[in-house]
């Protein structure tokens, strides 16, 4: 796709790349960057995987196509605000500091357009077991990790049979009891900070289950991943968020000679 079918934004909010691994969808983030242009960037969390690159290095060309074209954004213009999360925590250590218009901060308030205000936090401080239970979160990366293998395998298969993608992790999510407790109270935890910081809303990253909802009394906002469901959230210019399932966007802008006008939105104004 070519740059000059850019759909120009307010905000663009991207979080889980996961750079480093196996599982990230290198592509895909760069073809949605082709697409999408924002005057501000949030990179909320989890966009470099240090825990993965601490284990045995893995950082193909499309790995750092995907920093160089967000490098390129900013040199263009665009404003970037970098939030570590848990699998890039190396970056705290940074956290004050500012290179060129590249940010790096522990959490952010976003005023939209509108004049709503958004805590934008990765979301893992209010995660029980990344926080209280190392030693268990990297358990349970590596059995992401081990469902992530066996679900590219299996979609070879689907494939081989006419079948669409189908991910075993996402499904397994929405089905175990357990895995929808923590969703739930994860959201209820981000939603209650909010409220606490007097803002209007959260947007946060860390358990890759994209939502754009209101049940907890406040705006809930979180953009998903993009090892499994290549989602992202958008603010346009009146303040509107919109959280864009890539996969089904592309499929569109494919066929369409005006990307702007084949956007399919899930929108809460």
């Amino acid at each position: 796709m070519r740059d000059s079918h850019l759909i120009r934004v307010r905000t663009l909010f991207l979080s889980d790349l996961h750079l480093g691994t196996k599982g990230c969808q290198a592509e895909q983030v760069l073809a949605f960057l082709r697409c999408y242009d924002g005057d501000t960037i949030y990179l909320v969390g989890d966009i470099i995987d240090g825990w993965r690159l601490k284990s045995g290095w893995y950082w193909p060309q499309a790995h750092n196509d995907v920093v160089q074209k967000l490098l390129r954004k900013v040199r263009k213009g665009s404003r970037l605000v970098y939030v570590p999360g848990n699998h890039d925590e190396f970056l705290r250590d940074f956290i004050g500091n500012t290179f060129g218009r590249i940010e790096i901060v522990d959490q952010a308030i976003h005023e939209a357009a509108d004049g709503k205000r958004y805590l934008v936090i990765h979301g893992d401080q209010f995660d029980l077991v990344v926080r209280h239970a190392r030693w268990l979160a990297l358990l349970g990366d590596g059995a992401y990790t081990t469902a992530l293998a066996i679900n590219t395998h299996l979609n070879r298969v689907r494939r081989r049979l006419g079948l669409t993608y189908w991910s075993l992790s996402a499904w397994a999510k929405l089905k175990v009891k357990n895995a929808v407790n923590y969703i739930s109270r994860f959201e209820e935890f981000l939603s209650s900070e909010a409220k606490r910081q007097d803002v209007d809303g959260v947007i946060c990253g860390h358990i890759h289950h994209a939502a754009l909802h209101e049940e907890w009394g406040i705006r809930y906002v979180n953009t998903g991943d993009w090892v499994e469901s290549c989602t992202a959230v958008v603010e346009h210019y009146d303040g509107t968020l919109e959280l864009v399932r890539w996969p089904e966007i592309r499929n569109i802008v494919q066929v369409s000679s005006n990307p702007a006008s084949a956007q399919s939105r899930s929108s809460v104004a």
